[in-house]
């Protein structure tokens, strides 16, 4: 950028690095913890008026999801994906952001593009909250907003209760328990508490469950909050065409359940077969993905791509590991023995 455009930019914004999903294509796509079972679009859909604009409400979406998660209407509040519903929260609270470290890192960019400071506490030895150590950050900090992905987004593992209960109960923030893969878990929600609490937020997506390209999330909290939140959403947000296939889908309950319950079973196939590879600790997973550790990751991912297998390098963020997304029965079994191949001949 030229110097006479920079003064224009404010500082936090040029501090940042645009955010980058990868554009490496493999065969086999293992990458962006995306269902493996899409759903088509209805030959009736493609009637939709394209010169009206959607409803800006989602009335129909909102009518479902509130019969079938047990809330308010008026509890409920969608977005262009979870990305936008963690913009604008933090455009309407503002002040300082926490977060535990490795986690989806969303958090922390929206909080820095925003001008809000961020600040993480790294995990346990057991990926678990360390909840002391984020008690003394609230207490030293004056936290706001407390983002909690449960299960976790690196690491797949569900959260202890108890502690996220604790950060509920013993600060002033306002908590967001992100949910964005509690589907594929046994852990239960805490949608219900939502009533109890009224600082307590929490996030869903349909991107995990094969609706990925409608961009639809949606929060859930006390209408208050929702109305504030509200305030700042831009206007007609979620497009017609994703209101209406969502909610089809939606109601083909049997469809998606079929599909959430062979995520599982892969998922549990996947982890045996990691085990059984040696060289390969893989960590057990609440969520549509599992990270393992290996030695040598960097070569490992570059060996992958060069097999047409495509997963996540998080050497970065934890030493040695590496995250794949649970796919097909047959993108499993060819992953599986192209790893195996791959540290035998290491």
């Amino acid at each position: 950028m030229s110097s006479a455009l920079q003064r224009f930019i404010k500082p936090n914004i040029r501090a940042l690095s645009a955010y980058d999903p990868g554009t490496i294509n493999c065969k086999i796509k293992l990458d962006a913890n995306e269902s493996p079972y899409g759903f088509k679009i209805p030959q009736e859909l493609l009637s939709i008026e394209t010169n009206r604009y959607p409803d800006s409400k989602a009335q129909g979406l909102r009518e479902f999801l509130s019969a079938s998660l047990d809330v308010l209407p008026s509890e409920l509040l969608f977005g262009n994906g979870s990305d936008e519903l963690i913009y604008s929260l933090i455009t309407t609270v503002g002040g300082t952001v926490l977060s535990p470290t490795p986690t989806f890192s969303m958090y922390s960019i929206i909080s820095r593009t925003l001008d809000q400071q961020i600040k993480t506490v790294p995990l346990d030895n057991t990926f678990d909250l360390d909840i002391d150590l984020m008690l003394r950050t609230v207490q030293d900090n004056d936290i706001k907003l407390i983002f909690l992905s449960s299960p976790n987004n690196p690491t797949g593992n569900s959260f202890d209760r108890k502690k996220i209960l604790t950060l509920i109960e013993k600060t002033d923030a306002i908590v967001i328990v992100d949910e964005a893969y509690q589907q594929f878990s046994d852990i239960e929600s805490f949608i219900p508490l939502v009533k109890k609490y009224e600082r307590l937020v929490v996030f869903r997506t349909l991107s995990k469950i094969g609706l990925a390209a409608l961009r639809i999330g949606f929060m859930i909290a006390s209408p208050e909050l929702i109305n504030e939140v509200n305030k700042v959403r831009l206007p007609f947000n979620i497009n017609s065409l994703s209101q209406d296939l969502a909610l089809r889908i939606l109601k083909d309950d049997v469809t998606m359940n079929s599909n959430i319950s062979e995520i599982k079973i892969n998922r549990e196939n996947l982890f045996s077969g990691l085990l059984k590879i040696k060289g390969v600790k893989p960590y057990p997973s609440d969520a549509n993905f599992i990270l393992f550790k290996v030695d040598n990751a960097e070569m490992i991912y570059k060996k992958l791509i060069e097999n047409d297998i495509l997963v996540r390098n998080l050497n970065s963020h934890i030493e040695g590991c590496l995250r794949v997304t649970v796919g097909t029965r047959y993108e499993m079994d060819v992953f599986l023995e192209v790893l195996n191949k791959i540290l035998i001949k290491e």
